[in-house]
């Protein structure tokens, strides 16, 4: 893909998202999974989403990849263990210390990344220990701080409608928080989180860009 990945894009000081080009990337990534969730008579499980495993084509539009460790679910199964682990920060709770895997863990890679794209901090970041962990810190943040973790490149870069901006990207997080609850009966599924986003952006069109 001519752009790259989205990490190179989040994480090079060479490169920047403005605010609208990192939901449509995010909106386009649900849809992907959507369709490896709903599209197939058998759902697929990615297993290892994660901003390096999302590509930019020569129009930014963003698209999965790497399929190395995707999993099928057989005639009515909703869940599968497996011994193979994906990234750690990326991955479920009950998929790190179970090895189950479903399209709940999917969900939550996704809620992850979702997070990182709008905040600019990966799970792994020297910031966080055991106790504070990229969901907690955005789950603390919202909504009265959520200013403390927006990635200030977006604030700075677009200018003007400041409040506006801050009031979608706290919506965007709390997407991110409902893909990644603990229990994954309690996740938010794909289609209801590519619902949620296209919502958001629906509602981001009428209030900022021009």
């Amino acid at each position: 893909m001519p752009n790259g990945c989205l990490e190179k894009w989040l994480h090079s000081n060479h490169h920047f998202l403005n605010m609208k080009q990192r939901l449509d990337v995010m909106i386009d990534v649900a849809c992907g999974l959507e369709y490896l969730h709903y599209g197939y008579s058998t759902p697929i499980v990615h297993r290892d989403l994660k901003p390096s495993n999302i590509l930019l084509d020569q129009d930014m539009v963003g698209h999965v990849c790497d399929f190395g460790i995707a999993k099928l679910l057989g005639d009515g199964e909703s869940m599968v263990q497996t011994k193979t682990l994906a990234t750690f920060g990326y991955i479920a709770p009950e998929y790190g210390l179970e090895g189950l895997v479903s399209t709940s863990s999917d969900a939550y890679s996704f809620g992850i990344t979702l997070m990182e794209t709008f905040t600019k901090r990966k799970p792994k970041d020297k910031m966080f220990t055991e106790e504070l962990s990229l969901r907690r810190w955005v789950q603390d943040c919202l909504p009265d701080s959520i200013i403390q973790v927006i990635d200030v490149d977006l604030l700075h870069h677009e200018g003007g409608l400041v409040q506006r901006k801050i009031e979608c990207i706290s919506s965007i997080l709390q997407v991110g928080l409902s893909c990644t609850t603990y229990v994954p009966e309690e996740r938010i599924n794909m289609k209801e989180i590519l619902r949620a986003l296209q919502k958001i952006k629906l509602q981001f069109i009428k209030d900022i860009v021009p």
